[in-house]
């Protein structure tokens, strides 16, 4: 196959119909948070909320979001595609149509959405389409995966806010992050789970585009 085909491939969105087919069972991973201690999958504090956010490469945006206070746990794996429970191998193909996203779990009386996505908008470029920084393919696009209607308003609007500040600094690139209700979510292997705290010294390709966003 042509170079060019590949990286087409890698950064065009696969149909339903095109898309790997995956597997029925779920691919083996963590059962608790290697620096907490907390679990993965639940049970989870009540009054907790639940958001999914893609920042490029989930091992430096893990690390990112579970030192924000008020963060009970974080889970690194894949949501917006087709494939079902896909392995790493799989997504980096760019035929499953998922993005790695960090699932965030969190008290909103202590942290509210508002706060954590002025976070999200932040430390990552969100303009950069199907890629982040060095990091190219579907994979790596920027998206919000909400859990409740009052969420994708927020993400909406603070999506908004930011573009104008993006704007007023003189960045003419459009914000290109997904926002949508999250469909199904497959946690990342093992070895993806909370990356940075068992490689300190591992790759991070988070850079933010160094303009405040004015929320909170």
């Amino acid at each position: 196959m042509h170079i060019t085909d590949i990286f087409t491939k890698k950064t065009t969105m696969p149909k339903s119909d095109t898309a790997l087919p995956g597997r029925d069972a779920a691919v083996a991973t963590a059962a608790e948070h290697f620096v907490s201690g907390r679990p993965l999958k639940g049970p989870y504090p009540a009054g907790t909320e639940v958001v999914y956010l893609g920042m490029g490469c989930f091992w430096g945006a893990e690390r990112l979001l579970w030192s924000i206070p008020g963060v009970w746990v974080t889970a690194a794996g894949y949501s917006g595609g087709y494939t079902k429970n896909p392995t790493y191998h799989e997504t980096t193909t760019g035929l499953t149509g998922h993005t790695e996203v960090v699932k965030l779990v969190y008290d909103p009386k202590q942290v509210s959405l508002e706060g954590l996505l002025k976070t999200f908008f932040e430390e990552h470029d969100p303009t950069q389409g199907m890629r982040q920084g060095n990091d190219i393919g579907t994979t790596y696009r920027s998206a919000i995966y909400t859990t409740t209607p009052e969420q994708f308003a927020v993400a909406e609007r603070v999506r908004d806010t930011f573009q104008t500040a993006l704007s007023a600094a003189g960045r003419g690139a459009h914000i290109t992050t997904e926002i949508a209700p999250v469909g199904d979510f497959y946690y990342a292997e093992d070895y993806h789970q909370q990356y940075l705290a068992k490689n300190p010294n591992g790759y991070c390709g988070l850079r933010g585009t160094g303009v405040s966003c004015p929320i909170g």
